[in-house]
């Protein structure tokens, strides 16, 4: 199994970016596994210069080594492109019918389609959508928990009723985004952390962005191709991206069946049909509880008091971030009554379980306090 640090460049890590990849490092390692770095710098109005190779040192420093070259998505774009336009040869029932058999490609991974739509025949796997996100916004009802908004379907409404209509407005370059049609279909798969997870893809999720009207391909979409592609098959981050995992399932299977070869393939490969495709490995999926602050607010990089920068100019070392870490993903027993302890990566491998992870599953908060005084801020 592969897995895969996958950091955006968008400032200097703090204690929540080291935590989760130290998770995945841990996960990798613990199998005798090899780990990729990428650099999901594809957002590029976001990405601070000089930012990737600040945490490529970092992760140097703090001992978590990965093999092989680092990838950068920026360099990746007609790679998401020619996926693109493998999936925009898929219609809407082809997906359909092909989701509806389950797959096996998780740990374990099935589906359960639904009645589909009436006017699902009309209605192509990727297509155009011209609502702005004012429109979207006041036609939708966001989701709890991970900042999902599920799309109303205006324009794949519109794209079934009307498609010449929506012709004319690509002919007239009405600015747009490009959406992957979901089926009303039931998403299974295993969590290492939090065990069985199902969602409906229409009614959770919804149609999502693939690429947007600026021509920035989605991470949805990104992030997704180069698991496939790069022949990652242990998926570590954190649970908000447990509704994610599912719509990359989807995806994942849909490149399958629309003919992606992958450039690192997965073993292993049973080509029955002589099509070669990647559609019967194992992938091990784990979302880490989250990191909150005392206002119950995800951590964020603005957060500069947090970030590795604020703490290593204070004489942090790199066993007493390691050990916090650690300590946060519950290797030194239970938070409640435990206190942070230093220790390597290495040392925090020799005790590192998915069971010791999920005794507690509950997100974590930081005590500004209490941090404070273990890094002698």
């Amino acid at each position: 199994m592969t897995g895969r640090f996958a950091p955006t460049p968008s400032g200097r890590m703090h204690i929540g970016n080291v935590y989760a990849m130290l998770g995945a490092w841990l996960s990798a390692r613990k199998s005798g596994d090899s780990i990729r770095l990428r650099i999901e710098d594809i957002d590029e109005p976001r990405v601070v210069p000089g930012a990737a190779e600040t945490m490529m040192r970092d992760l140097e420093w703090l001992g978590l080594g990965w093999d092989g070259e680092p990838v950068f998505q920026s360099s990746r774009h007609a790679l998401y492109q020619e996926a693109l336009e493998l999936l925009s040869k898929l219609s809407f029932d082809e997906i359909s019918d092909i989701i509806s058999t389950g797959s096996n490609d998780s740990k374990p991974c099935s589906t359960t389609a639904g009645n589909e739509a009436a006017t699902s025949e009309a209605t192509p796997l990727i297509y155009p959508c011209f609502c702005s996100r004012a429109d979207i916004r006041a036609a939708s009802a966001p989701q709890e928990g991970d900042r999902f908004t599920v799309y109303p379907g205006t324009c794949r409404r519109l794209i079934a009723s009307e498609p010449q209509r929506a012709k004319q407005r690509l002919a007239n370059n009405d600015r747009h985004s490009m959406r992957i049609a979901t089926a009303d279909t039931t998403i299974t798969f295993h969590d290492e952390v939090f065990g069985t997870q199902q969602y409906n893809l229409a009614h959770d999720i919804g149609d999502i962005i693939v690429r947007r009207s600026d021509g920035i391909y989605s991470y949805q979409l990104a992030v997704t191709v180069d698991d496939l592609d790069m022949g990652i098959t242990d998926i570590v981050r954190g649970r908000d991206l447990l509704r994610s995992n599912a719509l990359q399932i989807y995806i994942r299977k849909a490149l399958i069946n629309a003919g992606f070869k992958p450039s690192e393939p997965t073993q292993p490969f049973h080509p029955a049909d002589g099509s070669n495709k990647p559609d019967d490995v194992t992938i091990s999926y784990a979302h880490l509880p989250l990191i909150d602050n005392a206002a119950g607010q995800r951590l964020a990089k603005r957060e500069r008091s947090l970030d590795l920068g604020i703490l290593t100019a204070h004489g942090a070392t790199a066993q007493q971030i390691i050990g916090y870490c650690a300590w946060l993903l519950g290797l030194q027993g239970d938070l409640k009554h435990t206190k942070p302890q230093p220790m390597s990566a290495d040392e925090a491998l020799g005790v590192f379980s998915w069971d010791a992870v999920r005794t507690n599953t509950s997100d974590r908060t930081l005590d500004q306090g209490e941090f404070n005084a273990y890094f002698g801020l």
